[in-house]
């Protein structure tokens, strides 16, 4: 049985969200929904004071997942950081935030998912590339020059040929 995440927690004397627009303590919650098959709760809020709009996630503290970078340093894998870089890639694009939070998500869901408690940054470039490749082809391109890191333009047309050959 799913839990019933509707409620207004602000109203129960819970969490103050901190309005990322003009810094106001309190907002209400206008939408609650589980994400990830139950593991995270999404909450459209919105603020008491400038009434905009903004979306919270509730997420059970697990042990963090380690990315092994391309020098095998590692660190905690970062949904704020794979979120900037979609977002550079999105940039003026016919892309909505909506969208963007759904690759993101399902990512993370991928990654988070894994048995395993290391994933390389190459893998995590593959699941992105994946799903920004059926989303917008143009963002596709702009993510995979930045993640496997052109060396000039043969390699980048090289790219750009598979990717027309796929059509």
């Amino acid at each position: 049985m799913q839990p019933d995440f509707s409620e207004n927690i602000q109203s129960q004397g819970g969490i103050n969200m901190k309005c990322p627009y003009c810094g106001f303590e309190d907002s209400k919650v206008v939408d609650s929904r589980p994400t990830d098959e139950g593991e995270r709760i999404r909450r459209r809020r919105e603020c008491m004071n400038c009434s905009k709009r903004f979306t919270t996630y509730e997420i059970v503290e697990t042990t963090p997942i380690m990315v092994i970078k391309r020098d095998n340093s590692r660190e905690p894998f970062s949904r704020e950081k794979l979120t900037n870089g979609v977002l550079r890639a999105c940039e003026k694009r016919p892309i909505s935030l909506d969208q963007i939070e759904e690759i993101i998500d399902k990512v993370e869901s991928r990654i988070y998912g894994s048995i395993e408690r290391e994933i390389s940054s190459r893998q995590v470039g593959e699941y992105t590339m994946e799903y920004l490749k059926n989303l917008d082809e143009v963002a596709y391109v702009r993510f995979a020059s930045v993640y496997k890191q052109f060396r000039d333009i043969h390699s980048f047309m090289t790219e750009l040929e598979e990717l027309i050959n796929e059509k």
